[in-house]
């Protein structure tokens, strides 16, 4: 799950991946083979401690997202409007089955978004706030560096070398 959030922060926007906590080569791997390929710039961190993340994006002014089911819900409050209010840079923190309570509190979240308030992947709701947030322009970036191409087209897959 964790290689399918980090290549949605890619291909949905996202500028900077960090893996928090832990190390796994295998994530790393994964998404140093699509850029291969497929280009674009997602720095790719991992191992600092998710509290170390935080406080190192408050102290230079950014701004943090918390993405949970529980949180103000992207369609029905004004919660993305604020959150671009801010001109800030944004931290969107995404966590698995059970993340610290501690990324509710204000001391951690800036805000509590939800994608719908229903359970569902971190994936999901990843794609869907930075689809929002990107007001769309994402699904249409070129990315740099790329080797290959998709041409969209009705019917068939067709994949082109740049």
């Amino acid at each position: 799950m964790t290689a399918h959030v980090a290549l949605t922060a890619r291909a949905f926007g996202a500028s900077h991946f960090v893996l928090a906590d832990v190390r796994d080569e295998k994530v790393e791997a994964t998404v140093a083979k699509v850029q291969k390929n497929w280009g674009g710039k997602l720095r790719f961190e991992m191992g600092k401690p998710w509290k170390r993340v935080v406080k190192d994006w408050k102290a230079n002014g950014g701004v943090v997202v918390h993405l949970t089911a529980y949180g103000e819900n992207i369609h029905s409050s004004d919660v993305l409007e604020r959150i671009k209010a801010t001109n800030r840079d944004v931290l969107v923190i995404v966590g698995s089955q059970k993340v610290p309570s501690e990324f509710f509190s204000e001391t951690v979240s800036d805000f509590n978004v939800a994608v719908g308030n229903q359970p569902h992947s971190e994936c999901s709701s990843l794609a869907v706030f930075l689809d929002r947030f990107f007001r769309g322009r994402e699904l249409t970036m070129d990315f740099e560096g790329a080797k290959m191409h998709i041409v969209p087209q009705k019917h068939g897959k067709k994949v082109v070398k740049a």
